[in-house]
């Protein structure tokens, strides 16, 4: 008789492969609103089919990051209601998810990620460096949000937070928003340390009152 044999790891979809690429490149604010995302331009730059670049296309309208338009899709533009509604449905869930986490009592080495982020955001701000700290805020969400115990939260608050990103992708290029975010995020992961849930679920709110009103400045300014 052979040895027991261990079951193959399954490789990930295409289309869910194919999904996270379009997702992440939305994200980083490397598409402009209105520009057109074509099933067959992006198969061909990608390698593969336009079955998955297709199937990945509408799970993106249905999360609300693009938008159809003709034969293609959209990156829609934002007004200020939009950014209105979509900071109010933030204010609910991120404090929340920030009370869990300090009630959680994460250890030491459950919060290196984060706390390895806070130091390049600080890096890159002094060297003037806005796509890396942008990158570095990225990793810094990515870490706090994998401590929230709460799964369903945790993708409620990232399709929303998707949902503003690329606007952060252009205030993020200006040192006195760095300034300001990586105040806040300094006082949120000193609060997440010492376990006071309430701190940092006030930490947070101020650290959205600000994006909220650099966010409307520019939509603003953008009309």
């Amino acid at each position: 008789m052979i040895a027991r044999l261990e079951a193959l790891e399954r490789p990930e979809p295409l289309g869910d492969r194919v999904y996270a690429t379009l997702r992440e490149f939305l994200r980083a604010g490397r598409l402009v609103a209105g520009q057109p995302l074509q099933e067959a331009a992006i198969a061909a730059q990608l390698g593969v089919s336009r079955t998955p670049v297709r199937e990945a296309l509408a799970r993106l309208a249905s999360d609300g990051l693009v938008v159809a338009e003709g034969r293609s899709f959209v990156l829609p533009s934002l007004a200020v209601h939009d950014i209105e509604e979509i900071y109010a449905l933030r204010f609910l869930l991120e404090p929340e998810a920030l009370r869990q986490v300090a009630a959680s009592r994460p250890g030491r080495r459950q919060f290196a990620p984060l706390r390895a982020a806070l130091e390049s955001m600080e890096e890159a701000a002094e060297a003037g460096d806005g796509r890396a700290f942008m990158e570095a805020n990225y990793r810094y969400r990515d870490a706090w949000t994998a401590l929230v115990p709460n799964w369903r939260l945790v993708r409620a608050i990232q399709l929303y937070a998707d949902h503003v990103r690329y606007l952060r992708a252009f205030t993020l290029d200006d040192a006195s928003v760095r300034a300001v975010v990586l105040k806040g995020l300094k006082r949120l992961a000193a609060a997440l340390a010492a376990g006071d849930g309430e701190e940092a679920a006030q930490a947070m709110c101020a650290h959205l009152e600000n994006a909220k009103r650099i966010l409307l400045d520019l939509t603003r300014r953008a009309r």
